[in-house]
């Protein structure tokens, strides 16, 4: 088959053999892609450090037989090199590759979600004060992309206003009379912050105003914990997050 072009993120890259790599890249027009740089971890390697996590790059690969293509042109279109130099930053990204590479199905078409992600990175390599706030804004936004969108300023099954406990399978803030056995409290100062970082453009929300420590914990408690449950996967990355974050 000829060799196709693509734009796309670097979402991971790992060792194969002695001295080639598996990337995966979340492209503009062919959805999550895993092809294989060859010699790239050689030091007289032509791809040099174009294809690391976070890296917007163009590329020209041919499509394999079974699930790996092959690389073998890439080309740096932004490095996003704020990102891969301070740890708060690094972390919040981890987060965002993570959750973009659980739920983008391999050569299906996403524009959307590639769209997101890129702003995202954008948003962090512009060095926001608060990059986890960013994570978390890029995270609500991703569900809701997903049809996974918590419900926040009402309850989720009868739509009252003003919920104050919170269940993931249940699709988020519910009242009393809806709750089932086994709900947790949430206040309604962390639903009200998550709302607002659901709403805020990702360029913005790293400079949103915090609240309280408990509150922050508490919110990441219930995001993270209703994107576990609806992507059905762990989030590795979310510990490293929480230890970097402000």
């Amino acid at each position: 088959m000829p060799p196709y072009k693509e734009q796309g993120i670097v979402l991971r890259a790992v060792k194969l053999g002695e001295a080639d790599k598996i990337v995966t890249v979340m492209t503009h027009g062919a959805g999550k892609v895993r092809g294989v740089a060859k010699g790239i971890r050689k030091t007289t390697s032509r791809f040099g450090a174009r294809l690391e996590p976070f890296t917007h790059v163009s590329l020209m690969l041919y499509r394999g037989r079974g699930s790996l293509d092959t690389v073998t042109q890439a080309e740096i279109i932004s490095p996003h090199s704020n990102i891969q130099q301070n740890l708060a930053l690094f972390a919040a990204g981890e987060t965002m590759l993570e959750a973009v590479d659980k739920v983008a199905q391999e050569h299906e078409k996403n524009a959307r979600l590639t769209l997101l992600l890129l702003s995202g990175l954008r948003a962090l390599d512009a060095m926001p004060t608060d990059p986890a706030a960013v994570a978390e804004s890029f995270m609500l936004k991703l569900l809701s992309q997903s049809g996974f969108h918590p419900s926040l300023t009402a309850c989720a099954v009868c739509g009252a206003a003003d919920p104050q406990l919170f269940s993931a399978g249940l699709g988020g803030a519910v009242c009393n009379d809806c709750a089932e056995s086994g709900v947790g409290p949430a206040s309604r100062a962390a639903l009200g912050y998550l709302d607002q970082l659901a709403q805020t453009d990702l360029s913005r929300a790293g400079a949103i105003e915090q609240p309280e420590v408990r509150v922050r914990k508490e919110c990441r408690g219930l995001l993270y914990g209703f994107a576990e449950y609806h992507f059905e996967r762990q989030m590795k990355s979310v510990p490293m997050l929480v230890r970097t974050a402000r």
